[in-house]
């Protein structure tokens, strides 16, 4: 029923009042105590992220005062603890991006192509019971994915069954095994980033004529390019920030490494080795862990930045 009112001064309108809200003007303590605990959340994590780079850059800082950055980043001997000492991390720069290239090889296609199967042909059954099996493989703790590539694909896979050239270590059995980790972390993102493409394209798609793999590959690929290259920049940050691994299987010996069945010390596997407290506290030798860090930061941080620019220019809005 409609009441009818009068506004003064005019003819009866048929409109009712509008409801006013119970809720209007009401404080809501729950409300503000979640936007203060998020407001902390936040702080912490700026003031965390700026306490790390303090407890690198301080250090960092006492050992450029002794060794030249030009000599650090461009030297090709690593040799800090030796009696004619080399602080040249170009060895540790070769081994950790050979282990990261044969990562990206394994892991790229593996985790986009288990994306698509995840996100375009498999039925909601199937997929229920494929992508926890499949994130499985991020559970696994690393150092058994470390004595794994020592073990059988270096011991048995690369010398036994292959009768490659290589010895008891190989960044190549370090970055096959560091590849298969990866791959549920590029494979899980991937598949969300195109499980959130509309429908609608891909029935536009399939109206125009196209096949299903036409489809996924030229119109569900290109509106998820932002979020596939997230899934990759976050997988490749994952390979250069890897520790257990590298240091069991790709060996502890610092030299450029030219080929893949050498074996290298990585950044992470130096600092893994080196950080066991034999050096003296504000030595030299001590310090150079920190300059190690502090570039592998300074990596880390230019791949995201990079990352951010490429999505934020073809990020697709829906």
């Amino acid at each position: 029923m409609t009441t009818v009112t009068e506004r003064p001064g005019g003819p009866a309108t048929g409109r009712a009042p509008a409801p006013s809200s119970s809720f209007a003007g009401r404080r809501r303590p729950g409300e503000f105590l979640i936007k203060l605990c998020l407001r902390l959340a936040a702080a912490i994590t700026v003031i965390t992220t700026v306490g790390i780079v303090i407890a690198l850059l301080v250090p960092s800082l006492s050992f450029f005062a002794e060794v030249s950055p030009f000599e650090f980043l461009f030297g090709t001997r690593w040799a800090p603890r030796f009696a004619d000492a080399s602080f040249g991390v170009l060895p540790l720069v070769t081994a950790t991006l050979w282990t990261t290239v044969i990562a990206l090889l394994v892991a790229v296609p593996f985790g986009l192509g288990a994306a698509i199967l995840l996100a375009e042909y498999a039925k909601p059954r199937v997929r229920k019971v494929l992508k926890p099996l499949l994130e499985i493989l991020a559970g696994i703790p690393t150092v058994v994915y470390g004595f794994f590539a020592l073990q059988f694909v270096q011991g048995t896979v690369l010398r036994d069954w292959l009768q490659l050239p290589t010895g008891a270590f190989s960044v190549l059995a370090a970055g096959l095994v560091m590849g298969v980790m990866i791959i549920p972390t590029i494979a899980s993102i991937a598949e969300d980033a195109m499980s959130a493409v509309p429908s609608a394209l891909r029935q536009g798609s399939a109206a125009l004529g196209a096949n299903r793999m036409q489809t996924t590959l030229r119109v569900v690929f290109p509106a998820a390019l932002s979020g596939i290259v997230a899934a990759v920049v976050l997988g490749i940050s994952r390979a250069v920030g890897e520790t257990m691994i590298v240091a069991i299987a790709a060996g502890s010996q610092a030299q450029l490494v030219s080929n893949p069945l050498q074996q290298g010390q990585t950044m992470t596997g130096f600092i893994a080795n080196a950080a066991l407290g034999d050096s003296r506290v504000g030595s030299l030798e001590y310090n150079t862990l920190f300059a190690v860090g502090l570039l592998l930061f300074l990596i880390t941080l230019l791949i995201n930045f990079i990352s951010i620019r490429f999505v934020r220019r073809f990020r697709e809005a829906y």
